[in-house]
């Protein structure tokens, strides 16, 4: 049976680079982008953090939380964002691992509600997230999801 452990970036920071050039290659953000957000994150500047799957010492699944991940509604913050699992790994319930690490952990630091876009339908209703509305994205138009 495969083992993963879950951590933070905060866990092991000297993963910052590797799970920069991670997301990076899962999402086309550019690197820095997401060295930026992550080093405000181990530097204490914010409790926006960033949650990792690990297996044999490779990431395997990841996520993100930012103020705003490229939509128009400014008022719905923080967002989860870049959430990813390696295509060989999915369906052992890491991508909701990591959901409900990120929103328990941001829930004990006072931060509620936790929004999310996307354009799946089905998956994040899962994990107790709740349809808000639509908005208008980098890609379009997209679903807004809350957990509160």
């Amino acid at each position: 049976m495969t083992h993963y452990t879950y951590i933070t970036l905060r866990d092991a920071p000297q993963l910052m680079q590797k799970s920069a050039e991670w997301f990076n290659a899962k999402w086309g953000v550019p690197t820095s982008a997401y060295l930026e957000c992550m080093q405000a994150y181990l530097g204490g500047q914010t409790e926006l953090g960033w949650y990792l799957c690990l297996c044999d010492g490779q990431i395997v699944g990841g996520l993100g939380v930012i103020e705003n991940d490229f939509h128009n509604r400014k008022d719905l913050s923080p967002n989860i964002c870049a959430v990813y699992t390696e295509s060989d790994h999915r369906g052992q319930g890491i991508a909701g691992t990591l959901l409900n690490m990120a929103v328990e952990d941001l829930r004990q630091k006072g931060i509620t509600p936790v929004y999310l876009v996307t354009d799946h339908t089905c998956f994040y209703e899962r994990y107790g997230w709740e349809f808000l509305c639509m908005v208008d994205s980098s890609d379009g138009t997209s679903r807004m999801y809350v957990h509160r």
